[in-house]
């Protein structure tokens, strides 16, 4: 008996935080691999190969290296069946955008390696405010600044954190590691047990993402007050 031909999965069929549209939505871009990424240029693929299949085959052919890629034209990229002419221009428009990226000058991010370095970009944001705000600065593997997260904004005496939100805005950023911060419009400098409690609760939900909390600081208009330097964390 004849067998039916082996057709390939598509990529709707893949659990939805599997595919790398939705997936690069949901986790951020920095999460997929070099052929998923490359799949999301690619867009669809073709009866026998999902998207995902095509981007490795062409990865593969220039040895898994992006820079040997980038050299390729539309058409050796077009060699490869089921990439017509405007995949094969999307994937060299992108990596010339890469390069050009890497050639421009990019402004210098300052290095965050002390309490008091944090402050000092944070008390400008926080220092006066006469309700309770909640920041974060997101920080790269080196320690250097890649955002000032606002996080929330409450009353007088507290303000409510969602670790989703927070996460989920340190995701967006790539951030490995993040300092915490809110004010006390009250000039209070001691942290309460409520904020002792949150800071725990955040950063053990932090491990399990791979961002990792290294202070909290409380700021009010008199200075801050650093969990860090207390040995709190």
């Amino acid at each position: 008996m004849k067998k039916y031909p082996q057709l390939r999965q598509s990529i709707k069929c893949w659990a939805e935080e599997e595919r790398p549209r939705e997936k690069l939505f949901l986790r951020g871009a920095q999460h997929l691999s070099n052929a998923e990424l490359l799949a999301i240029l690619i867009g669809s693929g073709t009866r026998e190969h999902s998207a995902l299949d095509l981007a490795r085959e062409l990865l593969r052919q220039n040895n898994g290296k992006l820079d040997a890629l980038g050299r390729c034209r539309p058409a050796d990229l077009m060699r490869q069946k089921g990439i017509g002419q405007a995949k094969a221009v999307t994937i060299t428009a992108a990596l010339e955008l890469g390069r050009r990226r890497q050639l421009q000058p990019t402004k210098q991010r300052p290095a965050v390696k002390t309490s008091e370095e944090a402050y000092k970009l944070l008390a400008p944001l926080m220092q006066d405010v006469k309700r309770e705000v909640f920041y974060a600065l997101a920080l790269n593997r080196a320690c250097k600044l890649l955002a000032k997260i606002p996080v929330s904004e409450g009353g007088l005496h507290a303000t409510v954190v969602d670790p989703r939100v927070l996460f989920q805005k340190a995701l967006d950023h790539g951030a490995n590691y993040l300092i915490l911060a809110h004010n006390h419009p009250s000039g209070t400098l001691e942290p309460s047990h409520s904020d002792i409690k949150l800071t725990q609760k955040l950063k053990a939900a932090g491990e399990l993402l791979d961002i990792f909390i290294v202070d909290h600081l409380i700021i009010t208009s008199e200075g801050y007050y650093s969990f860090s330097d207390k040995n709190l964390m």
